[in-house]
């Protein structure tokens, strides 16, 4: 018996049916009550801030409490959709304001999105010392303008017409190059977060936490702690 015949008579045919059957898909998010405004674009921010005739440029100090510790304003998205939030303190140059202007401004669908920033304009004046000068002499001229930024700041938003895939890509390219920790969050993403750190507090197995133990001193922590440790229980640098 040749190959051909033995694989003929001791092939074991297997039928198949197909059973057709209705698909359930869920129906499109409506956006009838998102309304396109006429500029859609982030507006163009001013690198040096806007004085009154005959006034000088004043000076400050660094004032690192600006950074320091949660925001407790400007933490949630007001059109819940899609945005960017800060994840530690830190400061936002010009370049880093135009960086993401034009990133968005590129990639963005004009017809059925828009963004807006969160965050003012640099307003906070750094100083610096010429190169090469000695110590002394007062304070050293102002070299540029920072916004400071806490942990939880929204930094700016995209909505309209359409989905998170679509804007993930951009938001996350903009978050990258951010000089502090960042992210591109949604408003399902934040309410999840929020949901599991509920959830985690109140199902916590360990009953020594790190804000259990600096409340009540365990080994005279609170001796070798900074204010600001002693504050936020160690949350927030």
């Amino acid at each position: 018996m040749n190959l051909q015949r033995f694989l003929r008579f001791t092939h074991v045919p297997v039928r198949t049916s197909q059973i057709c059957g209705m698909k359930n898909f869920e129906p499109p998010k409506a956006y009838d009550h998102i309304t396109i405004p006429d500029k859609p674009k982030l507006k163009f921010m001013d690198k040096v801030p806007v004085y009154q005739a005959m006034v000088r440029p004043p000076k400050m100090q660094k004032k690192l409490k600006l950074m320091m510790g949660p925001e407790t304003v400007h933490n949630e998205l007001l059109h819940k959709q899609y945005g960017i939030i800060a994840l530690g303190g830190g400061r936002l140059k010009f370049g880093h304001l135009e960086m993401a202007r034009l990133t968005i401004g590129r990639k963005m669908d004009v017809n059925r999105m828009f963004a807006i920033w969160r965050v003012d304009a640099p307003w906070q004046p750094v100083t610096k010392k010429g190169q090469g000068q000695r110590m002394g002499g007062g304070k050293g001229a102002i070299d540029h303008y920072v916004t400071p930024i806490k942990a939880g700041r929204v930094i700016l938003e995209v909505a309209g017409k359409c989905e998170y895939a679509e804007v993930k890509k951009v938001l996350e390219e903009v978050a990258a190059k951010l000089p502090f920790k960042a992210m591109a969050v949604s408003q399902e993403l934040l309410d999840e977060k929020a949901a599991h750190e509920k959830w985690e507090e109140e199902n916590n197995a360990n009953y020594y936490s790190i804000k259990y133990v600096i409340q009540n001193n365990l080994g005279g922590c609170q001796a070798k702690l900074r204010p600001n440790d002693l504050k936020y229980f160690g949350k927030y640098i």
